[in-house]
C-alpha cells in the first residue's frame, strides 16, 4: 500500500485517480511515499526519509526545494501545460483592460447612485464615454517572453486577433518551436522585443537566471506607452522599476498577478490576487497530471515531466521484477551496479540509462526479485544516491 499526504486543497478529479486498494490518500499521513500539493512551501519541512517523490500540481516549482530534494533522490514532478488555458484567456482578459477604458468606465458608472431617471442617465453615457475610449489590439504588437505551453497559446490567440507577434526565448526547446506558429516573428535578445512591442507578456520560469529579468536596465529599452502584462512569477519583475517607468511614463500600465504593496492605490496598475490559473478545469487538469505521474513513478519507476531527473520510460513486460537506482552523474556507477547483479546471479532482461545535469537515473528490469542483500550492495556502491525495487 503506497501513502500519499496532501497539501492544500487537491481537485477530487485528481485524488480519485489513486486506486483505494494501493493507495492510501490523505493530509495527516505518516512516512508517506509521496507529496501531492499545490502552493503550499515546503522549505521549511522536514522531508521523511520515506519520500520518494513529489507532483505539484502546477506549472512552477519555486514552493519546493528542488535542489535539497535532487540531492536525497526524490523526484519532483509539475503539470506543465495544465493550466495554460486558463492563464492564456487571462492574459487576453488582461490585454483587453489594457487596451479599453474598461474599469475605469465600469466604475465611474457605478458611482452614479444619485441618478434616479435612465433617460438622463443614458445621455449623459453618451456625452462621457470619450473619457473611457480606448484602441483596439487589432494591428498592435504583442512580445511573448517565454514560448512554452502558455506562450505558445497566447501567440495563437493573438494572432486570431490580427495581431502581429514577436517571441522570445533563449531556451525554445524542440518541442515547444514545433507548437509556435510560423507567423511569430523571432526577437534576438530581450531588449529587441521590449523596443518594438506595444503589449508584452511574460511566460518564463521563476529561477536565477530570470530573477528580476525586467528592471530598471531592460526598461530603458521598452517602447514608450507600452502595457506589460506578468502573469508569471513576482520574482521576475523588480516592482520598483516598473513604479518608476510607469511615472517616467515609459509603460503605460503595468498589469499582473502579483499584488505588491508598492503597486496599489495606482489607477496605471491592475493587480489581480494571483488567480491566473483559478478555474475548475485548471485545478482538475493539474491534480490529473500530478497523479498520473506520481502513480507511474512509484508503480513503474517511469519518470515524466519532472524538474530535476531526467524523462526515463520503459515498458513493462509483466515479468520478474523492476530496480531503479539514481546516482551522481559520473562515470562508472552503471557497470559497478551490474557487476553487482552478475556476482549474484541476477539477471538483467531490459534497462534503460539516462541522465539530466549532476543526476542520473536507472531502471533495470531483472528476472526475478532482488534480494535485500543485493539492494543493499547497490546502496553501497559510490555516488549511488538511492535504490527502490518494484515487483
Amino acid at each position: 500500500m503506497y501513502k500519499i499526504k496532501t497539501y492544500n486543497k487537491i481537485s477530487e478529479k485528481g485524488l480519485n485517480r489513486f486506486d483505494p486498494s494501493k493507495y492510501q490518500v490523505a493530509s495527516d499521513i505518516d512516512m508517506p511515499d509521496g507529496y501531492i500539493l499545490r502552493s503550499h512551501k515546503l522549505h521549511t519541512e522536514v522531508l521523511p526519509e520515506s519520500v520518494k517523490a513529489v507532483a505539484r500540481a502546477g506549472a512552477g516549482t519555486n514552493n519546493v526545494p528542488v535542489a535539497d530534494y535532487t540531492k536525497k533522490g526524490v523526484v519532483v514532478f509539475n503539470a506543465p501545460g495544465a493550466n495554460a488555458n486558463a492563464v492564456k484567456e487571462l492574459v487576453v482578459a488582461g490585454m483587453l483592460l489594457g487596451s479599453r477604458g474598461i474599469i475605469p468606465g465600469m466604475n465611474w458608472a457605478q458611482s452614479l447612485t444619485e441618478m434616479t431617471d435612465a433617460a438622463e442617465m443614458s445621455a449623459l453615457m453618451e456625452k462621457q464615454k470619450s473619457n473611457f475610449a480606448g484602441s483596439e489590439l487589432t494591428g498592435k504588437t504583442l512580445g511573448i517572453v517565454g514560448l512554452g505551453a502558455i506562450g505558445s497559446l497566447i501567440a495563437d490567440i493573438a494572432l486570431a486577433l490580427g495581431m502581429n507577434v514577436v517571441g522570445y526565448d533563449p531556451a525554445l526547446s524542440v518541442e515547444a518551436a514545433w507548437r509556435l506558429p510560423s507567423r511569430v516573428a523571432r526577437a534576438e535578445n530581450l531588449q529587441s522585443l521590449l523596443a518594438r512591442c506595444d503589449y508584452i507578456t511574460l511566460h518564463v520560469p521563476a529561477i536565477e537566471a530570470t530573477h528580476h529579468l525586467i528592471n530598471e536596465e531592460s526598461l530603458k529599452s521598452v517602447k514608450e506607452g507600452a502595457v506589460l502584462l506578468n502573469f508569471a512569477r513576482d520574482a521576475i519583475v523588480d516592482a520598483e522599476a516598473v513604479v518608476q517607468s510607469l511615472d517616467a511614463k515609459k509603460l503605460r500600465m503595468y498589469i499582473c498577478d502579483f499584488p505588491e504593496p508598492v503597486l496599489l492605490q495606482r489607477e496605471d496598475v491592475y493587480a489581480m490576487p494571483h488567480i491566473g490559473a483559478s478555474t475548475a478545469e485548471a485545478e482538475e487538469n493539474c491534480a490529473i497530471m500530478g497523479a498520473d505521474q506520481l502513480m507511474d513513478y512509484l508503480e513503474n519507476g517511469n519518470i515524466k515531466n519532472s524538474v530535476n531527473f531526467p524523462t526515463v520510460q520503459l515498458d513493462r513486460s509483466g515479468q520478474g521484477a523492476r530496480i531503479t537506482f539514481c546516482n551522481d552523474n559520473v562515470s562508472g556507477v552503471l557497470g559497478q551496479v551490474l557487476s553487482v547483479l552478475a556476482d549474484n546471479s541476477v539477471n538483467v532482461v531490459d534497462m534503460v540509462n539516462k541522465s539530466r545535469g549532476d543526476i542520473a537515473y536507472n531502471i533495470v528490469d531483472v528476472e526475478v526479485a532482488p534480494s535485500a542483500d543485493v539492494l543493499r550492495a547497490i546502496e553501497q556502491v559510490e555516488h549511488v544516491v538511492r535504490v527502490r525495487a518494484i515487483v
